[in-house]
């Protein structure tokens, strides 16, 4: 159709252009699957706009034929979600027909381009030369969704003229709306997957404004650089915007401005726009972004500069010697001659570092000089020689470093100091050197303190503290650091102090042994080995009787400080009584207050050393004319006696048992007796447990 026309041919023209940019806004799918995809924004002016396209070149060609179906869905008034959505058809959408745009093609590139790409007999180029491989580099088919989509992306109106857009007027800000685009084209022909949006006029945001807008100024350009991926949901192209009074500004770009048009930069992140300018003048920029709606985002904000001839001539250092002991350096450049009328002359500049700050240490330098000497050189030095161009424009060197002989190693470091915490993350920080050429630090480390020591820095340390982490849950108590100091030469100095840490406790001491007993006179002798473990401050002894479920603490041995532990603890407890077993269990506590765990107690036995009475008041009473003796006394603790002894004798013969007495029975009479005789009698006291009491004995006369 518009193929032999005027029009076709600035079609094509401007279609080259875009091709220029090295690009499309749309690509076709990477799962090449046919369906349609929906965009929509609300506007201030009560609207909601929308926008739709297809996703393969194969559904653009007969969407374009058969068209769209638009229906709306109120799903929410007022915050309340309908049982049952309210549904309106708002029409169907197909290209205008060919004389419509007619209408605004011969004034509108993009309608140009988009009638081309549905109407036009053919989409190839004719008579462009070599740009004839280019623009044929894919199918004609994909060369009119591509370009017809694009188009339709930068130009609202013609989105709208091409069935791809539409205003939805009749709303209300109380309401929420799903909106869906259906396939008008027969399903037996192909299966387009329909597309939809949720949206309503409480939705609407501001549009953000562009950001990080910098820009870099060389000889007669500048190249502008903004972060595009933060908002490349909103914007699909920019204007760029240039003034020379920082208050009019007017639209550099003619066309729109992608990514594509970036000049072949790779950046994920950020767009690039050089722009042709004037040099030793002020130029002040700006860019605004524009949404698939055809709107313009607020301005970025403003950069300025100017532009500067380069220096065509840079210095470049090619000597160095190092004389006066170390202490001053000769410096020998190259320069072209042809290029001194375009200088002042040069000058000096230091730093300790290659990309540090350089800071300029000889200046006026003439502009025939090819050699100079500097005298304070520093223990690592890197310098650069910039010219000094008559309008402006310098150039500098690459830094060439000088570092003077150093044999001597930094001092040794002091302050070292640190903690562990109960994670067994140690913090270690010490006082910084002085010396110039510090490199770092190396920090070792060690389990005992004279061992050898581990490094557990991989390359110099640079700052005065540093992190390490350790085993808590082990048999060391203690973790050991010392650090060296390390120059730019890599001289270390001395070991500093050694750092001796305490690491958390969570391990009981090993349990002291019970080795030995003995008792003797109501007294029970004991020898331990004490625990082996290093951080024992004391021992506790417990004692129990047999039958009984509670420990009691009678004894605390603290064990001796700074001084060689012993290996055996001798300890007596005196405070026991006879005829009892007692158990004793000792426990070793440690610096951390844990306790060692002990299972096996000993059992000891104790005698009784002592008789225990029983009986007092024994006494007698002799009757001659009946003819008896009788005895009686008094029973001391009734209940703990079983029975009593009660043994007769005469004198010079040998007693025997007379009766066994209960313990109730305080008296008995004794008629067995013959006139002239003396009687002894004993009485002793049986205890329930088995022993016996103290003998009580008495001699009656009868």
């Amino acid at each position: 159709m518009l193929k032999n026309s005027k029009l076709y041919k600035s079609v094509i023209l401007f279609i080259v252009m875009l091709f220029c940019f090295e690009g499309t806004l749309y690509s076709q799918s990477k799962e090449d699957k046919n369906s349609i995809m929906v965009l929509a924004r609300p506007h201030t002016s009560n609207k909601i706009m929308l926008r739709w396209g297809p996703t393969t070149p194969i559904s653009f060609r007969k969407l374009n034929k058969h068209g769209y179906k638009l229906v709306r869905y109120t799903i929410s008034i007022s915050g309340t979600t309908l049982s049952k959505p309210i549904v309106k058809d708002l029409g169907i959408f197909k290209p205008a027909n060919p004389e419509e745009w007619k209408k605004v093609i011969e004034t509108n590139n993009n309608a140009a381009v988009m009638a081309q790409s549905i109407f036009g007999e053919d989409f190839d180029v004719e008579g462009v030369g070599t740009l004839q491989g280019i623009i044929n580099m894919s199918q004609q088919q994909e060369q009119r969704f591509t370009w017809g989509l694009y188009v339709a992306d930068q130009d609202f109106e013609v989105a709208k003229l091409a069935g791809l857009g539409y205003e939805d007027t009749e709303i209300k800000s109380t309401e929420k709306y799903v909106y869906k685009v259906f396939s008008l084209v027969p399903k037996e022909e192909m299966d387009i997957k329909d597309g939809g949006v949720f949206v309503g006029l409480q939705d609407y945001q501001t549009l953000p404004k562009p950001l990080d807008l910098a820009a870099i100024f060389t000889d007669k350009k500048v190249m502008l650089n903004w972060n595009y991926a933060i908002h490349k949901q909103e914007y699909n192209s920019y204007q760029v915007e240039r003034s020379e009074d920082g208050q009019n500004f007017e639209p550099v770009n003619k066309l729109p401005y992608t990514t594509l048009n970036s000049g072949g930069r790779i950046d994920t992140k950020r767009i690039y726009y050089v722009d042709s300018i004037t040099n030793n003048k002020t130029y002040y920029y700006r860019v605004k972004g524009k949404t698939p709606f055809g709107e313009f985002s607020p301005p970025s904000d403003v950069v300025s500069g100017e532009a500067k001839k380069v220096l065509a001539y840079v210095p470049k250092i090619s000597t160095k010697e190092i004389v006066n002991d170390n202490k001053s350096v000769i410096l020998e450049w190259t320069f072209l001659k042809e290029g001194e009328e375009f200088i002042n002359g040069f000058e000096l500049n230091r730093s300790d570092k290659a990309n540090g700050n350089y800071v300029t240490v000889l200046r006026n330098i003439s502009a025939k000089a090819r050699k100079l000497r500097y005298d304070n050189l520093d223990p690592t030095n890197y310098f650069t020689l910039t010219a000094i161009g008559k309008e402006g424009n310098s150039r500098t060197s690459y830094p060439v470093l000088v570092q003077p002989i150093d044999s001597i190693p930094p001092s040794k470091p002091v302050g070292l100091q640190g903690k562990v915490d109960s994670l067994g993350v140690v913090s270690l920080s010490w006082t910084s050197n002085v010396e110039l050429d510090m490199l770092g630090y190396r920090v070792f480390r060690g389990n005992n303190k004279n061992e050898e020591y581990t490094q557990v820095t991989v390359a110099p340390h640079q700052a005065t503290t540093f992190y390490d982490s350790i085993a808590v849950k082990n048999l060391n108590d203690k973790v050991f650091y010392k650090i060296v100091a390390v120059d730019q030469r890599f001289n270390m100095s001395e070991y500093s102090d050694i750092l001796t840490l305490d690491k958390p406790d969570f391990i009981p001491p090993n349990a002291p042994v019970i080795t030995s007993y003995k008792v003797k006179k109501e007294q029970v002798f004991l020898t331990w080995a004490n625990s082996s473990s290093t951080d024992i401050v004391k021992h506790e002894v417990y004692r129990k009787e047999r039958d009984s479920i509670n420990w009691k603490l009678i004894e605390t041995v603290l064990m001796p400080k700074d001084t060689v532990k012993k290996e055996y603890t001798d300890w007596t407890d005196t405070n026991i009584e006879g005829g009892k077993d007692y158990q004793y269990e000792i426990r070793a506590v440690d610096d951390s207050n844990l306790v060692s765990e002990n299972n096996d107690p000993i059992t000891i036995e104790v005698p009784r050393f002592k008789l225990i009475s029983g009986i007092k008041n024994f006494g007698s009473y002799v009757d001659k004319t009946n003819n008896f003796i009788e005895l009686y006394w008094k029973v001391i603790d009734k209940e703990s006696i079983v029975e009593l002894m009660l043994y007769k004798g005469a004198k010079g013969k040998k007693m025997s048992l007379l009766r066994n007495v209960p313990p109730d029975f305080n008296r008995i009479v004794d008629n067995d007796i013959k006139p002239n005789n003396i009687y002894s009698y004993i009485l002793r006291p049986v205890f329930i447990d088995g022993s016996l009491g103290q003998i009580k004995k008495i001699e009656v006369k009868y």
